[in-house]
C-alpha cells in the first residue's frame, strides 16, 4: 500500500467516496477546483492505493491567514471532511503522510473537520484519540430523514414550528427554485450575513458553486409582492439534501420567511426522492441551534480533531472569541456596499 497524491482528475477519486458511507459531499474533487479558483488555497488530495485500488483518501488545503497563521484544512468552507477509508492501516498512512506534510509546509496544525456518518470519530487507534491529536467540540450538526408523505413531514415538526410555517403562507409568500436567481440570491444572502457581523463571500465563490457543481447546487428564493426577501444556496448529494448558504432580509422577519423556505426545501426534497434533510453545522447555543432544534432536529455531536505541529499552540478561530468581539460589532454597522467589497478579502484568511 502507497500514499499517492491526485495531481488532476481521477475519476477512482468520487467513485471512492461516493461508494463509502463516510464519504460526504465535501470529500468530491470538485471541491478541489472550486477553493483553489476562488481562494488560492493550494490543494493536497491525499489517496491510499492498493494494487491500483484507492483505499482511502484524505483532501487538505493550504490555508495562509494574516489572522490565524499556516494551516492544512479538511475542507475549508466544508462542514464535513477528515479520512474516509475502508481499511485501518489506510487511515493510518494517510494521518501520517498529513503529518509529514504539515512538518515540510511548517504548518501550525493539521484541522480534520467531523465526519456525522463516522458517528463524530476523528484520529482514533486502540479504542482511544491517537497520541498528537486534540479534540474540539464547538460544534454539532442536524441530520433527519424524510419521508415521501408531506403529512408524515409536517406531523414530525413540532406545533409552534407549524404554525410558523403557516403563518408564512397565509401572508402569501411564494418560493421559487431557479439557478438563474443567484444575484438575487447575493443580494439577500450579503445582507443578512453582514446583520450577523461575518464578513461575507464574493460573488464570484457562487458563480463557481454553480458552474462546477451544476445540477448538485440549486437556488430557492423566497417571495412576498415579488419581492424575493429569503434564498437558500443547496447542495445534493446521495440521498441527502443540504440547505447551505440561506438569509432572509431583516424586515421581513413578521412574514416568517425562513420556516417557510425551509419547510418548501424540505418539501421539495421529498418529492425528488431525497430521503435525508441535512440542517448542518450550528455553534452550540448558538442562535440557528436553537431554530434547529425548535424543528424538531436532535443535534449530532461533530467533534474536530487538531494535530499541533512541533506543539505550536492552536488559535481560536471561532467568532466566540473575546478578541474578535469587537470586530464583529464594527461590521454590522457598516454599510453593506462596504461589506461586500471588503468581505472576500478578508475571508481567504479565516480557514
Amino acid at each position: 500500500m502507497e500514499c499517492r497524491s491526485c495531481e488532476s482528475f481521477d475519476s477512482r477519486w468520487d467513485s471512492f467516496v461516493l461508494a463509502n458511507p463516510h464519504g460526504t459531499f465535501f470529500h468530491l474533487l470538485q471541491w478541489r477546483e472550486v477553493i483553489w479558483r476562488c481562494f488560492g488555497h493550494k490543494p493536497f488530495y491525499l489517496y491510499a492505493e492498493d494494487n491500483g485500488e484507492i483505499v482511502g483518501v484524505l483532501p487538505l488545503f493550504l490555508v495562509k491567514s494574516l489572522l490565524f497563521g499556516k494551516s492544512l484544512v479538511t475542507v475549508p468552507l466544508g462542514v464535513y471532511g477528515g479520512v474516509v477509508a475502508i481499511r485501518e492501516d489506510a487511515e493510518r498512512l494517510l494521518h501520517q503522510a498529513a503529518q509529514e506534510l504539515a512538518r515540510k509546509l511548517k504548518v501550525r496544525y493539521i484541522e480534520f473537520r467531523g465526519n456525522p456518518f463516522k458517528n463524530g470519530a476523528g484520529p482514533v487507534a486502540n479504542g482511544g484519540e491517537r497520541e498528537g491529536f486534540e479534540s474540539n467540540n464547538l460544534y454539532v450538526t442536524f441530520l433527519r430523514e424524510i419521508d415521501a408523505d408531506q403529512e408524515a413531514n409536517f406531523s414530525r415538526i413540532p406545533r409552534k414550528q407549524r404554525r410558523m410555517i403557516r403563518q408564512g403562507q397565509k401572508h402569501g409568500l411564494r418560493s421559487v427554485m431557479d439557478e438563474n436567481r443567484l444575484r438575487d440570491f447575493y443580494s439577500v444572502y450579503a445582507e443578512s450575513v453582514r446583520n450577523l457581523g461575518t464578513p461575507v463571500y464574493g460573488y464570484h465563490y457562487f458563480q463557481a458553486l454553480t458552474e462546477v457543481l451544476q445540477d448538485q447546487c440549486r437556488v430557492l428564493m423566497v417571495e412576498h409582492r415579488g419581492k424575493a426577501i429569503a434564498g437558500v444556496l443547496t447542495f445534493l448529494y446521495k440521498d441527502q439534501i443540504l440547505p447551505y448558504y440561506g438569509g432572509s432580509l431583516p424586515g421581513s422577519r413578521s412574514l416568517a420567511p425562513n420556516d417557510f423556505m425551509y419547510w418548501e426545501l424540505m418539501s421539495f426534497g421529498a418529492q425528488q426522492g431525497y430521503r435525508v434533510f441535512d440542517f448542518g453545522r450550528s455553534k452550540r447555543e448558538s442562535g440557528s441551534f436553537a431554530f434547529k432544534r425548535h424543528w424538531g432536529f436532535e443535534p449530532l455531536d461533530l467533534p474536530y480533531h487538531y494535530y499541533r505541529v512541533n506543539g505550536a499552540g492552536l488559535p481560536d478561530t471561532s467568532s466566540r472569541n473575546p478578541r474578535l468581539q469587537w470586530a464583529v460589532k464594527v461590521w454590522r454597522r457598516l454599510p453593506l456596499r462596504l461589506t461586500t467589497l471588503l468581505g472576500p478579502h478578508l475571508v481567504r484568511h479565516i480557514p
